[in-house]
């Protein structure tokens, strides 16, 4: 995995700001971490000042893809799902409309990046997050 970078900047409601990078291996824990950090210092408020469902950081819009990304991590972190539950979530959470064929699109870019596996036949797909295995150490014997 290449190294990358992350940064994200967050304003409170006293007027600090907080800003937060990454750099080299950004993992989906470490994003998590992030995220909950960000949680932790009050969140990003939406436009009637009240904290909510975030469909932006640092007062930038998310595109679609990253919505549905961010709202798969957040509500189907360990479990099997198809297109129309995320649509259905996305749909209930951000009062906002999706087509089914978009979420139908983002799914399958996810599993060509490796981030979720699918299974089952073309009109019943299921998706999950790949779990990362923990790496362990092969030590061969020389005889």
């Amino acid at each position: 995995m290449p190294a990358r970078k992350m940064r994200v900047e967050l304003f409170d409601s006293d007027g600090n700001r907080y800003t937060i990078a990454f750099e080299g291996q950004v993992t989906r824990d470490k994003a998590v971490r992030l995220l909950d950090l960000v949680e932790l210092l009050g969140g990003v408020p939406n436009e009637e000042g009240t904290m909510g469902r975030k469909t932006s950081i640092a007062g930038v819009e998310l595109s679609k893809y990253e919505k549905v990304r961010t709202m798969i991590q957040r509500s189907f972190p360990l479990v099997w799902f198809c297109s129309k539950e995320v649509r259905s979530v996305y749909e209930q959470e951000l009062k906002e409309p999706i087509a089914l064929s978009t979420v139908a699109t983002y799914l399958s870019r996810l599993v060509a990046k490796g981030i979720l596996v699918k299974t089952g036949a073309l009109n019943n797909l299921k998706y999950k997050f790949v779990q990362s295995l923990p790496q362990t150490q092969v030590k061969q014997s020389i005889p």
